[in-house]
């Protein structure tokens, strides 16, 4: 699904009365919901399962603006390092500040891959085993669900 057929789908469900839209095929997974006054948009790959229908329930109020979050599969083959926690994703420990890990860097089990905000409380994620860097998954900045993959990388 192209982006273009996404934004056309969020105005078609902020305008209706569904408040949560999920399809899933076996390429990819598109979640669209309006809980509270915001639509939020997911998009990512499936885990093989088929269409779910839309959930219908009464609509959100017009006139909010909507928010966007996109989180792509790794498309990179390794092993997952996922959030720990709910929080924003920081590369770096300090606005301007070089970034802990780059993609190809080469790690040691308990160095500091990035910074995890939760509520105030800058939590620091580390390698728990020695590795190459083969993707950053995760924005910079971004929200990051407990469980969302952060970055791909190859065990050495």
């Amino acid at each position: 699904m192209d982006i273009k057929e996404i934004k056309e789908l969020i105005k078609f469900i902020e305008k209706s009365d569904i408040k949560e839209f999920q399809y899933e095929n076996d390429s990819e997974s598109l979640y669209i919901s309006k809980n509270g006054d915001v639509p939020i948009y997911t998009q990512q790959a499936a885990p093989q399962m088929q269409y779910a229908p839309a959930m219908m329930q009464a609509p959100a109020p017009a006139g909010h603006a909507e928010a966007v979050t996109v989180s792509a599969a790794p498309s990179v083959s390794g092993t997952e390092v996922k959030s720990p926690i709910v929080g924003t994703f920081y590369e770096a420990p300090s606005p301007g500040a070089a970034a802990f890990v780059a993609e190809g860097d080469t790690v040691r089990a308990g160095q500091t891959l990035c910074i995890v905000e939760a509520m105030k409380i800058m939590n620091e994620i580390e390698a728990e085993f020695d590795c190459v860097i083969k993707k950053r998954v995760a924005m910079n900045g971004k929200p990051v669900e407990f469980g969302e993959t952060i970055f791909v990388v190859e065990p050495i």
